[in-house]
Protein backbone atom coordinates (compact mmCIF):
# COMPACT_ATOMS: atom_id res chain seq x y z
CA UNK A 1 0.00 0.00 0.00
CA UNK A 2 1.38 3.44 -0.74
CA UNK A 3 1.60 6.11 2.11
CA UNK A 4 0.25 8.67 -0.34
CA UNK A 5 -3.76 10.02 0.75
CA UNK A 6 -5.30 9.05 -2.11
CA UNK A 7 -4.40 5.14 -1.86
CA UNK A 8 -5.84 4.83 1.86
CA UNK A 9 -8.19 2.02 2.24
CA UNK A 10 -11.79 1.78 3.21
CA UNK A 11 -10.97 1.42 6.89
CA UNK A 12 -8.44 3.59 7.47
CA UNK A 13 -10.71 6.83 5.65
CA UNK A 14 -13.50 5.94 7.39
CA UNK A 15 -11.92 5.86 10.41
CA UNK A 16 -9.16 8.44 10.02
CA UNK A 17 -7.17 5.99 11.92
CA UNK A 18 -3.53 5.70 10.27
CA UNK A 19 -0.78 8.23 11.97
CA UNK A 20 1.39 9.94 9.89
CA UNK A 21 3.24 11.78 12.78
CA UNK A 22 6.15 12.53 12.13
CA UNK A 23 9.22 10.17 14.21
CA UNK A 24 9.17 10.90 17.76
CA UNK A 25 12.37 13.14 18.48
CA UNK A 26 13.84 11.56 22.32
CA UNK A 27 14.13 14.25 24.60
CA UNK A 28 17.36 15.65 25.94
CA UNK A 29 19.40 14.50 28.92
CA UNK A 30 18.80 18.38 30.35
CA UNK A 31 14.85 18.16 29.71
CA UNK A 32 12.91 18.35 32.99
CA UNK A 33 10.94 15.04 33.65
CA UNK A 34 7.51 14.68 31.75
CA UNK A 35 8.92 16.46 28.84
CA UNK A 36 6.88 15.58 25.71
CA UNK A 37 8.69 15.07 22.58
CA UNK A 38 7.51 18.10 19.96
CA UNK A 39 6.21 15.77 17.88
CA UNK A 40 4.27 13.42 19.89
CA UNK A 41 0.82 12.96 18.77
CA UNK A 42 -1.45 14.91 20.98
CA UNK A 43 -3.62 11.36 21.86
CA UNK A 44 -0.42 9.78 23.11
CA UNK A 45 0.66 12.43 25.15
CA UNK A 46 -2.33 11.59 27.93
CA UNK A 47 0.35 9.00 28.91
CA UNK A 48 3.26 10.21 28.69
CA UNK A 49 3.60 11.71 32.10
CA UNK A 50 6.57 10.30 34.20
CA UNK A 51 5.74 8.46 37.75
CA UNK A 52 4.46 10.24 40.62
CA UNK A 53 7.45 11.62 42.69
CA UNK A 54 6.25 9.80 45.61
CA UNK A 55 6.96 6.23 44.23
CA UNK A 56 9.37 4.33 46.47
CA UNK A 57 10.51 2.19 43.85
CA UNK A 58 11.24 1.93 40.33
CA UNK A 59 8.69 0.43 37.83
CA UNK A 60 9.64 -2.89 36.26
CA UNK A 61 10.59 -2.80 32.77
CA UNK A 62 8.27 -4.24 30.01
CA UNK A 63 9.66 -7.32 29.36
CA UNK A 64 10.76 -8.18 32.89
CA UNK A 65 7.28 -7.62 34.15
CA UNK A 66 5.57 -10.15 31.23
CA UNK A 67 8.89 -12.40 32.06
CA UNK A 68 7.42 -12.17 35.57
CA UNK A 69 4.06 -13.13 35.27
CA UNK A 70 5.36 -16.31 33.53
CA UNK A 71 7.62 -17.51 36.13
CA UNK A 72 4.43 -17.19 38.61
CA UNK A 73 2.17 -19.14 36.37
CA UNK A 74 5.02 -21.40 35.72
CA UNK A 75 5.45 -21.51 39.95
CA UNK A 76 2.45 -21.72 40.71
CA UNK A 77 1.18 -25.87 42.01
CA UNK A 78 0.15 -27.77 39.33
CA UNK A 79 -3.77 -29.12 40.15
CA UNK A 80 -3.58 -31.78 36.99
CA UNK A 81 -7.52 -33.45 37.03
CA UNK A 82 -8.67 -36.51 34.75
CA UNK A 83 -11.46 -35.61 32.86
CA UNK A 84 -13.79 -37.51 30.34
CA UNK A 85 -12.93 -36.94 26.03
CA UNK A 86 -15.49 -34.51 25.75
CA UNK A 87 -14.38 -32.41 29.19
CA UNK A 88 -10.24 -32.34 27.52
CA UNK A 89 -10.54 -29.82 24.34
CA UNK A 90 -8.37 -27.00 24.63
CA UNK A 91 -6.40 -28.38 28.04
CA UNK A 92 -2.81 -29.63 28.48
CA UNK A 93 -2.14 -32.87 28.28
CA UNK A 94 -0.44 -33.16 31.84
CA UNK A 95 1.01 -36.44 30.80
CA UNK A 96 2.22 -38.13 27.24
CA UNK A 97 -0.26 -40.03 24.95
CA UNK A 98 0.89 -43.41 24.72
CA UNK A 99 -0.84 -45.86 22.67
CA UNK A 100 -3.13 -48.22 25.04
CA UNK A 101 -3.37 -50.83 21.56
CA UNK A 102 -2.06 -51.33 18.29
CA UNK A 103 -3.55 -49.53 15.32
CA UNK A 104 -5.10 -50.99 13.93
CA UNK A 105 -5.73 -53.37 16.51
CA UNK A 106 -5.80 -56.13 13.67
CA UNK A 107 -5.41 -56.29 9.99
CA UNK A 108 -8.05 -54.72 8.29
CA UNK A 109 -9.26 -53.78 4.82
CA UNK A 110 -8.25 -50.57 3.14
CA UNK A 111 -10.94 -50.39 0.74
CA UNK A 112 -14.51 -52.07 -0.41
CA UNK A 113 -13.74 -55.13 -2.91
CA UNK A 114 -12.30 -58.78 -2.71
CA UNK A 115 -9.93 -60.44 -0.22
CA UNK A 116 -7.67 -63.07 -2.01
CA UNK A 117 -5.58 -65.24 -1.45
CA UNK A 118 -2.51 -66.36 -3.98
CA UNK A 119 -2.60 -65.18 -7.35
CA UNK A 120 -5.76 -65.42 -9.14
CA UNK A 121 -7.88 -65.92 -10.98
CA UNK A 122 -9.77 -66.95 -7.52
CA UNK A 123 -12.58 -68.61 -7.06
CA UNK A 124 -15.66 -67.35 -4.83
CA UNK A 125 -19.51 -67.50 -3.57
CA UNK A 126 -21.98 -65.26 -3.74
CA UNK A 127 -22.72 -63.07 -0.46
CA UNK A 128 -22.76 -60.35 1.47
CA UNK A 129 -18.90 -61.29 2.70
CA UNK A 130 -17.07 -60.15 5.17
CA UNK A 131 -18.27 -56.74 6.89
CA UNK A 132 -16.83 -54.48 9.19
CA UNK A 133 -17.72 -54.83 13.14
CA UNK A 134 -18.09 -58.85 12.40
CA UNK A 135 -15.94 -61.83 14.04
CA UNK A 136 -12.53 -63.44 12.85
CA UNK A 137 -13.56 -64.59 9.44
CA UNK A 138 -13.17 -67.99 8.31
CA UNK A 139 -9.75 -68.48 6.53
CA UNK A 140 -8.96 -68.56 2.72
CA UNK A 141 -7.76 -70.81 1.12
CA UNK A 142 -5.25 -70.53 -2.13
CA UNK A 143 -7.31 -69.31 -4.72
CA UNK A 144 -9.99 -68.21 -2.95
CA UNK A 145 -11.19 -64.61 -2.89
CA UNK A 146 -14.36 -63.23 -0.59
CA UNK A 147 -16.18 -59.79 -0.25
CA UNK A 148 -15.01 -57.56 1.96
CA UNK A 149 -15.60 -54.16 3.30
CA UNK A 150 -13.78 -51.04 4.45
CA UNK A 151 -12.63 -51.69 8.05
CA UNK A 152 -13.53 -55.31 8.26
CA UNK A 153 -10.78 -57.99 9.53
CA UNK A 154 -8.68 -59.32 6.90
CA UNK A 155 -9.17 -63.15 6.95
CA UNK A 156 -6.23 -65.37 8.28
CA UNK A 157 -4.02 -66.43 4.81
CA UNK A 158 -5.35 -63.44 2.49
CA UNK A 159 -2.79 -61.76 0.66
CA UNK A 160 -4.32 -58.63 -1.12
CA UNK A 161 -7.38 -56.74 -1.24
CA UNK A 162 -8.65 -56.03 -4.89
CA UNK A 163 -10.63 -53.08 -4.66
CA UNK A 164 -14.10 -53.67 -6.33
CA UNK A 165 -13.83 -51.31 -8.98
CA UNK A 166 -10.36 -53.48 -10.40
CA UNK A 167 -12.49 -56.38 -10.37
CA UNK A 168 -14.59 -58.78 -12.37
CA UNK A 169 -16.52 -61.16 -10.57
CA UNK A 170 -17.66 -63.75 -13.10
CA UNK A 171 -20.93 -65.12 -11.69
CA UNK A 172 -21.83 -67.92 -13.49
CA UNK A 173 -18.49 -69.23 -13.19
CA UNK A 174 -18.09 -67.98 -10.16
CA UNK A 175 -14.82 -66.40 -11.33
CA UNK A 176 -12.99 -63.17 -9.68
CA UNK A 177 -10.50 -61.95 -12.22
CA UNK A 178 -8.48 -58.60 -11.41
CA UNK A 179 -8.09 -55.77 -14.04
CA UNK A 180 -5.10 -54.57 -12.78
CA UNK A 181 -1.41 -56.36 -10.93
CA UNK A 182 -2.32 -57.40 -7.98
CA UNK A 183 0.33 -56.54 -5.40
CA UNK A 184 1.15 -58.61 -2.29
CA UNK A 185 -0.05 -56.62 0.34
CA UNK A 186 -2.10 -54.16 -1.24
CA UNK A 187 -5.02 -52.44 0.38
CA UNK A 188 -4.45 -53.94 3.46
CA UNK A 189 -3.73 -52.26 6.69
CA UNK A 190 -1.48 -54.61 8.85
CA UNK A 191 -1.83 -54.36 12.29
CA UNK A 192 0.15 -51.87 13.94
CA UNK A 193 0.64 -49.69 10.74
CA UNK A 194 0.11 -45.99 13.01
CA UNK A 195 1.08 -47.30 16.68
CA UNK A 196 2.26 -50.37 18.24
CA UNK A 197 0.77 -50.65 21.96
CA UNK A 198 3.19 -48.29 24.30
CA UNK A 199 4.00 -46.28 21.68
CA UNK A 200 4.74 -42.39 22.57
CA UNK A 201 1.84 -40.32 20.49
CA UNK A 202 2.52 -36.98 22.04
CA UNK A 203 4.11 -35.57 24.48
CA UNK A 204 3.16 -33.91 27.86
CA UNK A 205 2.11 -30.22 27.19
CA UNK A 206 0.33 -30.77 24.10
CA UNK A 207 -2.86 -28.92 23.35
CA UNK A 208 -5.99 -30.71 23.14
CA UNK A 209 -7.45 -30.31 19.77
CA UNK A 210 -10.36 -32.15 17.86
CA UNK A 211 -7.77 -34.41 16.48
CA UNK A 212 -5.96 -35.34 19.55
CA UNK A 213 -9.84 -36.02 21.16
CA UNK A 214 -10.26 -38.85 17.84
CA UNK A 215 -5.99 -40.35 18.31
CA UNK A 216 -7.30 -40.36 22.17
CA UNK A 217 -9.92 -42.30 21.28
CA UNK A 218 -8.53 -44.34 19.07
CA UNK A 219 -6.12 -45.47 20.85
CA UNK A 220 -8.30 -46.76 23.58
CA UNK A 221 -8.50 -43.70 25.92
CA UNK A 222 -11.48 -42.80 27.56
CA UNK A 223 -10.39 -39.95 29.98
CA UNK A 224 -7.30 -37.98 29.68
CA UNK A 225 -5.20 -36.33 32.34
CA UNK A 226 -4.92 -33.03 31.74
CA UNK A 227 -4.34 -29.48 33.35
CA UNK A 228 -6.94 -27.53 33.35
CA UNK A 229 -8.01 -24.06 32.13
CA UNK A 230 -7.40 -21.86 34.77
CA UNK A 231 -10.40 -20.14 36.50
CA UNK A 232 -10.92 -15.97 36.58
CA UNK A 233 -13.08 -13.49 38.20
CA UNK A 234 -13.30 -10.10 36.66
CA UNK A 235 -13.88 -7.50 39.20
CA UNK A 236 -14.80 -4.22 38.18
CA UNK A 237 -14.29 -0.71 40.17
CA UNK A 238 -15.45 2.64 39.93
CA UNK A 239 -18.38 4.49 41.50
CA UNK A 240 -18.81 6.89 38.42
CA UNK A 241 -19.50 3.44 36.13
CA UNK A 242 -22.90 2.54 34.37
CA UNK A 243 -23.62 -0.85 32.86
CA UNK A 244 -26.56 0.65 30.55
CA UNK A 245 -27.98 3.84 28.77
CA UNK A 246 -25.70 6.52 27.99
CA UNK A 247 -23.73 8.37 29.85
CA UNK A 248 -24.85 11.42 32.22
CA UNK A 249 -24.17 13.20 35.01
CA UNK A 250 -20.38 12.40 35.24
CA UNK A 251 -21.22 8.77 34.63
CA UNK A 252 -19.71 6.82 32.10
CA UNK A 253 -20.33 3.82 30.85
CA UNK A 254 -17.95 0.40 31.54
CA UNK A 255 -16.45 -0.80 28.96
CA UNK A 256 -14.58 -3.69 30.57
CA UNK A 257 -17.17 -5.33 32.37
CA UNK A 258 -18.30 -6.27 28.73
CA UNK A 259 -14.81 -6.46 27.16
CA UNK A 260 -12.99 -8.73 29.69
CA UNK A 261 -14.68 -11.90 30.05
CA UNK A 262 -14.40 -12.66 26.20
CA UNK A 263 -11.23 -11.08 26.03
CA UNK A 264 -9.91 -13.32 29.14
CA UNK A 265 -11.61 -16.69 27.39
CA UNK A 266 -9.67 -16.01 24.43
CA UNK A 267 -6.63 -16.43 26.35
CA UNK A 268 -7.40 -19.54 27.63
CA UNK A 269 -9.20 -19.18 31.02
CA UNK A 270 -12.71 -20.14 32.43
CA UNK A 271 -14.47 -17.10 33.47
CA UNK A 272 -16.40 -17.78 36.65
CA UNK A 273 -17.54 -14.34 36.89
CA UNK A 274 -17.86 -10.57 36.40
CA UNK A 275 -19.29 -8.36 38.75
CA UNK A 276 -19.18 -4.67 39.35
CA UNK A 277 -18.27 -3.52 43.07
CA UNK A 278 -17.65 0.56 43.02
CA UNK A 279 -15.23 1.98 44.92
CA UNK A 280 -15.85 -0.03 48.24
CA UNK A 281 -12.77 -1.16 50.45
CA UNK A 282 -15.02 -3.33 51.85
CA UNK A 283 -16.48 -5.11 49.15
CA UNK A 284 -13.41 -5.08 47.32
CA UNK A 285 -11.93 -7.11 50.35
CA UNK A 286 -14.66 -9.29 50.40
CA UNK A 287 -14.89 -10.31 46.89
CA UNK A 288 -11.10 -10.99 46.85
CA UNK A 289 -11.05 -13.48 50.01
CA UNK A 290 -14.31 -15.20 48.84
CA UNK A 291 -13.63 -16.00 45.47
CA UNK A 292 -12.42 -19.24 44.09
CA UNK A 293 -10.77 -18.54 41.21
CA UNK A 294 -7.25 -19.02 40.48
CA UNK A 295 -6.66 -15.20 39.27
CA UNK A 296 -8.88 -12.34 39.89
CA UNK A 297 -8.87 -9.64 37.57
CA UNK A 298 -9.35 -5.91 39.12
CA UNK A 299 -10.32 -2.63 36.88
CA UNK A 300 -9.18 0.58 38.19
CA UNK A 301 -7.93 1.74 41.84
CA UNK A 302 -4.29 0.31 40.89
CA UNK A 303 -2.98 3.77 41.93
CA UNK A 304 -2.49 6.24 44.75
CA UNK A 305 -5.28 8.23 45.04
CA UNK A 306 -7.93 8.53 47.91
CA UNK A 307 -10.54 5.97 45.81
CA UNK A 308 -7.48 3.64 45.17
CA UNK A 309 -8.14 0.86 46.97
CA UNK A 310 -6.70 -2.08 45.81
CA UNK A 311 -2.76 -1.67 47.24
CA UNK A 312 -4.29 -0.72 50.86
CA UNK A 313 -5.94 -4.51 50.39
CA UNK A 314 -3.19 -5.90 49.54
CA UNK A 315 -1.05 -4.82 51.99
CA UNK A 316 -3.78 -5.37 54.24
CA UNK A 317 -3.47 -9.39 53.94
CA UNK A 318 0.33 -9.43 52.84
CA UNK A 319 -0.09 -10.51 49.30
CA UNK A 320 3.20 -10.33 47.64
CA UNK A 321 3.93 -7.99 45.14
CA UNK A 322 5.37 -9.41 42.05
CA UNK A 323 4.78 -6.88 39.99
CA UNK A 324 4.26 -3.43 41.14
CA UNK A 325 3.98 -0.91 38.24
CA UNK A 326 5.28 -1.35 35.11
CA UNK A 327 7.47 1.22 32.93
CA UNK A 328 5.08 0.63 29.84
CA UNK A 329 2.00 3.10 28.36
CA UNK A 330 -0.28 3.07 28.22
CA UNK A 331 -1.22 1.10 31.43
CA UNK A 332 1.90 2.01 33.87
CA UNK A 333 -0.14 1.57 36.93
CA UNK A 334 -0.76 -2.47 36.65
CA UNK A 335 -0.08 -5.12 39.18
CA UNK A 336 0.49 -8.64 40.00
CA UNK A 337 0.07 -9.73 43.20
CA UNK A 338 0.32 -13.66 45.00
CA UNK A 339 -2.23 -13.87 47.37
CA UNK A 340 -1.57 -17.39 47.63
CA UNK A 341 0.60 -20.11 46.49
CA UNK A 342 -2.31 -21.06 43.90
CA UNK A 343 -3.85 -17.53 43.92
CA UNK A 344 -2.84 -14.61 42.31
CA UNK A 345 -4.75 -10.78 41.33
CA UNK A 346 -4.15 -9.12 38.59
CA UNK A 347 -4.58 -5.18 39.15
CA UNK A 348 -5.56 -3.66 35.82
CA UNK A 349 -5.42 -0.12 35.02
CA UNK A 350 -9.04 1.44 34.74
CA UNK A 351 -8.59 3.55 31.28
CA UNK A 352 -9.59 0.91 28.68
CA UNK A 353 -6.74 0.43 26.26
CA UNK A 354 -4.74 0.67 29.69
CA UNK A 355 -6.17 -2.28 30.66
CA UNK A 356 -5.66 -4.25 27.34
CA UNK A 357 -1.77 -3.09 27.84
CA UNK A 358 -2.51 -4.63 31.32
CA UNK A 359 -4.11 -7.96 30.06
CA UNK A 360 -1.49 -8.59 27.09
CA UNK A 361 1.44 -7.57 29.65
CA UNK A 362 0.99 -9.59 32.96
CA UNK A 363 -2.59 -11.29 32.56
CA UNK A 364 -2.04 -13.13 29.48
CA UNK A 365 1.89 -14.89 30.38
CA UNK A 366 0.22 -15.66 33.35
CA UNK A 367 -2.27 -17.41 32.63
CA UNK A 368 -0.37 -18.97 29.18
CA UNK A 369 1.93 -20.77 32.07
CA UNK A 370 -0.87 -21.88 34.28
CA UNK A 371 -2.54 -23.83 31.81
CA UNK A 372 1.16 -25.09 30.67
CA UNK A 373 1.08 -23.47 27.29
CA UNK A 374 3.99 -22.99 25.41
CA UNK A 375 4.71 -19.37 24.66
CA UNK A 376 4.36 -18.18 21.20
CA UNK A 377 7.21 -17.61 18.80
CA UNK A 378 8.32 -14.00 18.64
CA UNK A 379 6.74 -12.27 15.97
CA UNK A 380 7.92 -8.96 14.17
CA UNK A 381 6.97 -6.66 10.91
CA UNK A 382 7.93 -3.66 9.68
CA UNK A 383 6.13 -1.09 10.54
CA UNK A 384 5.04 1.24 7.78
CA UNK A 385 4.68 4.60 9.50
CA UNK A 386 7.00 6.87 11.93
CA UNK A 387 5.86 5.74 15.75
CA UNK A 388 5.91 8.49 17.99
CA UNK A 389 7.55 6.65 21.55
CA UNK A 390 7.63 8.21 25.36
CA UNK A 391 11.66 8.98 26.00
CA UNK A 392 12.08 6.29 28.79
CA UNK A 393 9.28 3.80 28.15
CA UNK A 394 8.04 0.86 26.17
CA UNK A 395 4.52 2.09 24.42
CA UNK A 396 1.90 -0.53 22.66
CA UNK A 397 0.38 0.83 19.83
CA UNK A 398 -2.70 -0.63 17.75
CA UNK A 399 -1.70 -1.51 14.43
CA UNK A 400 -3.21 -3.59 11.36
CA UNK A 401 -1.67 -5.07 8.99
CA UNK A 402 -2.06 -4.24 5.26
CA UNK A 403 -0.33 -5.17 2.04
CA UNK A 404 1.05 -2.82 -0.33
CA UNK A 405 1.60 -2.75 -3.67
CA UNK A 406 4.43 -4.32 -4.24
CA UNK A 407 2.80 -7.05 -1.77
CA UNK A 408 5.07 -6.58 1.47
CA UNK A 409 3.47 -6.80 4.00
CA UNK A 410 3.44 -3.77 7.28
CA UNK A 411 2.05 -3.25 10.64
CA UNK A 412 0.28 0.37 9.97
CA UNK A 413 0.19 2.29 13.19
CA UNK A 414 -3.68 3.24 14.21
CA UNK A 415 -4.66 6.76 15.36
CA UNK A 416 -7.19 6.85 18.56
CA UNK A 417 -4.46 5.17 21.05
CA UNK A 418 -4.85 7.66 24.17
CA UNK A 419 -5.19 5.00 27.56
CA UNK A 420 -8.73 6.12 27.21
CA UNK A 421 -9.78 5.11 23.87
CA UNK A 422 -10.84 1.53 22.38
CA UNK A 423 -11.49 2.97 19.13
CA UNK A 424 -8.21 2.27 17.56
CA UNK A 425 -7.59 -1.54 19.31
CA UNK A 426 -11.16 -1.99 17.54
CA UNK A 427 -10.18 -1.74 14.27
CA UNK A 428 -6.55 -3.73 15.13
CA UNK A 429 -5.35 -7.01 14.69
CA UNK A 430 -2.42 -6.27 17.08
CA UNK A 431 -0.45 -4.00 19.02
CA UNK A 432 3.10 -2.85 18.20
CA UNK A 433 5.80 -2.79 20.90
CA UNK A 434 7.61 0.46 20.35
CA UNK A 435 10.98 1.23 22.25
CA UNK A 436 11.34 4.06 23.71
CA UNK A 437 12.54 7.38 21.73
CA UNK A 438 9.97 5.91 19.18
CA UNK A 439 10.16 3.91 15.61
CA UNK A 440 10.61 4.57 12.14
CA UNK A 441 8.83 3.34 9.05
CA UNK A 442 10.49 0.43 7.93
CA UNK A 443 11.75 -0.58 11.60
CA UNK A 444 10.95 -4.03 12.60
CA UNK A 445 8.82 -4.32 15.53
CA UNK A 446 7.47 -6.98 18.10
CA UNK A 447 4.01 -7.77 17.54
CA UNK A 448 1.38 -8.71 20.11
CA UNK A 449 -1.29 -10.54 18.28
CA UNK A 450 -4.83 -9.79 19.30
CA UNK A 451 -7.04 -12.52 19.83
CA UNK A 452 -9.64 -11.89 17.18
CA UNK A 453 -6.57 -11.70 14.53
CA UNK A 454 -6.26 -15.70 15.17
CA UNK A 455 -10.55 -16.85 15.78
CA UNK A 456 -9.88 -17.54 19.26
CA UNK A 457 -12.94 -16.97 21.11
CA UNK A 458 -14.25 -19.80 22.71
Amino acid sequence: MSDTDHEIDGIEQALALVSRTPPAVPAPAADPPGARPPDTAPEASTDQAPAPAAEAHPATTWPEARAAAALAGRTAPARPRRVPLEQALGQILAEPLDALTDLPSFDTSAMDGWAVAGPGPWSFREGPGILAGRDAPDPLGDGEAVRIATGARIPVEATAVVRREHAHADAAKQRLHAQREVITGQDIRPRGQECRTGDRLLPAGSVVTPAVLGLAAAAGYDTLLTVPRPTVEVLVLGDELLTSGLPRDGMVRDALGPMLAPWLRALGADVLDTRCLGDDPAALRKAVLGSEADVVVTTGGTAAGPLDHVHPFLASVDAELLVDGVDVRPGHPMLLARLAPDTHLVGLPGNPLAAVSGLLTLAEPLLRALAHRPAPEPYRAPVRDDVPGHPASTRLVPVTHRTDASGADHAVPLHYNGPAMLRGVAAADGLAVIPPGGACAGDELEILDLPWAEGCFT
